[in-house]
């Protein structure tokens, strides 16, 4: 979601590798099956109180297997927070010679990103956490993606201010409250909850749209 030929770059995870050198469909098998396993024991027992010793246990498997294709948990940690980064963070990519109003890719672009977010849960709110576990070389990678997301979402809200569209005073202040909706999923939401993911999704865009100041005409 939200890569398109629009995004000037491929944005790869900071290198930080196992042994694994080239990447086929049974060894992209494997990875996920490691990353599977991974995803359950963070998400239930936090990063500081899973070991590389539990993964191996809950796969079945020998040490040599993941150090295969993961130099530690702190790797594999970065590589399931890398996926729900880059979703959020190109949700505002659109392709070439997309001439929709402002407004609607706003719209849109809120919505995928909130999408996205709900989607790879858990991992897309290890970063809100655990941002502790991070290395400088993964924090780099994730701000310049953010400064990707961003640059493109300040033009686009003043744009549709300017086509009467969206009504609001500061574009940063009004963006960042906007996003806090979905930044702040971690600290309630639950797959299994009253509201189907769906539902989540479509409520929380209506909130942020209204807080952009979103023309009801529009």
């Amino acid at each position: 979601m939200g890569i398109t030929s629009a995004t000037p770059h491929k944005p790869h995870l900071p290198q930080g590798t196992g042994r694994q050198r080239a990447a086929t469909q049974s060894t992209d098998a494997q990875r996920e099956r490691i990353l599977q396993a991974a995803t359950d024991l963070f998400a239930r027992q936090g990063y500081a109180n899973t070991t590389m010793a539990q993964i191996v246990r809950a796969l079945g498997v020998t040490k040599p297997f993941v150090y295969y294709y993961f130099r530690d948990k702190q790797e594999i940690f970065e590589t399931l927070s890398w996926r729900p980064t880059v979703d959020c963070f190109t949700s505002l990519d659109f392709a070439d010679g997309d001439e929709r109003p402002a407004a609607e890719k706003v719209k849109e672009g809120i919505e995928r990103l909130i999408r996205a977010t709900v989607t790879h849960h858990p991992c897309a709110f290890f970063p809100y956490r655990e941002p502790q576990v991070y290395r400088p070389e993964y924090i780099a990678a994730q701000k310049k993606l953010a400064h990707h997301f961003y640059d493109r979402l300040f033009p686009l809200l003043e744009e549709a201010r300017s086509d009467g569209d969206l009504d609001f005073q500061d574009t940063r202040i009004t963006a960042f409250a906007a996003l806090s909706l979905p930044g702040f999923l971690y600290s309630w939401y639950r797959p299994d909850g009253r509201l189907s993911p769906d539902e989540v999704i479509a409520q929380l865009s209506k909130l942020a749209w209204r807080v952009l100041g979103l023309r009801t005409t529009t």
